[in-house]
């Protein structure tokens, strides 16, 4: 794609939403053998086994016409790698980064800089870390790769709502309370938080009536890929696991 604007989903397209890959190439094969148009939720990198397979296979299927990735903060921290502002490298970033030959890391940041932090279809709207509801109104900002503070939407895009506080795995502590931000009527798919606890997609209900749907289940850190197919309006057909 030549086009400098942010991709988008083709109207009236069926869809499959895709869960946080983090290099499983072996079920992101799997999940994008589809005639869909397939909406990736962000991560595609760091912790599995090929992430530099990951992301020629998103790529080509970008180049088709046959799908886009939102930003995910891992694919954000390997583009600041890429631009040489990401100092020190988590290990994970860095062994992704080691796999990229120079064409695949130029397409690679080129791809990631026109990536969307929010998209939506219907009734269904797409973010990788946490939603709210001035993303309703608002068009998705690009993403600071060369340097500068991440704030705002696009850090509740990005990371979701941290509490400030950690947690014993040395992770930031996140809370939920922006799922009862979501509108009745609307369900708002994500991934960043590995929610689940019996191996499918988590949901957990909105106070104003809408619903959350996390779809990372664990590709590329000991569990699966998850995805879920819906119809042009944005409805639920069948959920999957990889």
């Amino acid at each position: 794609m030549t086009s400098s604007a942010l991709p988008t989903i083709p109207p009236g397209a069926p869809l499959r939403v895709v869960g946080d890959v983090h290099g499983d190439i072996r079920a992101f094969r799997h999940a994008v053998a589809t005639d869909r148009f397939v909406v990736q939720l962000g991560d595609l990198v760091d912790g599995g086994p090929d992430s530099a397979g990951v992301l020629r296979l998103m790529l080509r299927l970008i180049e088709d016409g046959r799908g886009l990735f939102l930003l995910g903060n891992h694919d954000f921290r390997l583009a600041r790698a890429l631009c040489g502002r990401a100092a020190p490298l988590a290990p994970e970033t860095a062994a992704t980064l080691a796999a990229l030959d120079a064409d695949l890391a130029a397409h690679a940041l080129a791809a990631i800089a026109r990536a969307p932090a929010w998209c939506r279809a219907g009734a269904a709207f797409f973010v990788h870390g946490g939603f709210h509801d001035a993303m309703l109104m608002a068009p998705p900002p690009l993403a600071p790769l060369a340097g500068g503070r991440v704030n705002g939407l696009l850090a509740r895009a990005l990371y979701g709502e941290p509490t400030g506080r950690m947690q014993p795995d040395g992770f930031p502590e996140r809370s939920l309370r922006w799922v009862d931000r979501i509108p009745a009527g609307l369900t708002v798919y994500c991934g960043h938080d590995r929610r689940s606890a019996d191996g499918r997609p988590y949901i957990r209900a909105a106070a104003s009536g809408g619903r959350a749907v996390f779809l990372d289940t664990g590709a590329g850190k000991g569990g699966h890929l998850s995805w879920i197919d819906l119809s042009p309006a944005g409805m639920e057909l069948s959920p999957e696991l990889g």
